[in-house]
């Protein structure tokens, strides 16, 4: 996809157009079609930058529309009404498509393919935005570059070295709540500066 600037509906009907992924996911256990979900708009104050839908978003057509979601609204303090105004928070993962389970059942990893095409005119298009919340390993290293660590774990902890107006994430996924008691201090230090700033972003 060319860097040049694209006008966002016209954008937006292309990704969720796109198909360049057809062959690769009808290989997958799940054999699915691409449904790109597409979720921004120009002037919204929040990005959300993820991996990449998960099975019941793709059956929905809706970002965070399963428990991952109810946890991460959570954390940020927020219902549905401000999530999902698009005019405030815009949700832009790293793969627009489910990628599909491999053999064990777990979630495959988002073709790189999908950044490559999309990523760039979709952050063009965007604009500035106040707070940029970074949930995973991908999403970190292409939005933080250094500051990203060798994992998700350390990125999180390391949230003041972060760029400004971005905070890492680990993923709200159900998956993740022995983690989450393991590491008592995302909730205590993380959680608190998250609200705080997400607050700040949408006043």
């Amino acid at each position: 996809m060319s860097s040049e600037r694209v006008e966002p509906i016209s954008l937006e009907r292309d990704i969720a157009a796109c198909r360049i992924c057809a062959e690769r996911f009808a290989a997958t256990v799940t054999g699915h079609r691409p449904r790109p979900v597409v979720w921004f708009r120009p002037g919204a104050r929040i990005l959300i930058a993820g991996q990449a839908p998960g099975a019941r978003v793709h059956a929905e057509g809706r970002p965070f529309a399963d428990p991952s979601g109810v946890r991460l609204r959570a954390w940020m303090g927020i219902g549905e009404d401000v999530f999902y105004d698009r005019s405030r928070l815009a949700i832009v993962p790293m793969a627009f498509c489910f990628p599909g389970y491999d053999a064990k059942g777990g979630d495959l990893p988002p073709p790189r393919i999908c950044a490559a095409t999309w990523r760039e005119a979709a952050m063009s298009a965007l604009g500035s935005v106040r707070l940029t919340l970074v949930i995973g390993g991908y999403a970190q290293k292409w939005h933080m570059g250094p500051a990203a660590k060798k994992g998700v774990t350390e990125t999180v902890a390391n949230w003041r070295e972060a760029p400004e107006g971005v905070l890492a994430l680990p993923h709200p996924s159900w998956r993740n709540t022995a983690w989450l008691k393991r590491n008592p201090w995302f909730e205590a230090e993380v959680l608190p500066v998250l609200r705080a700033r997400v607050k700040e972003a949408l006043a």
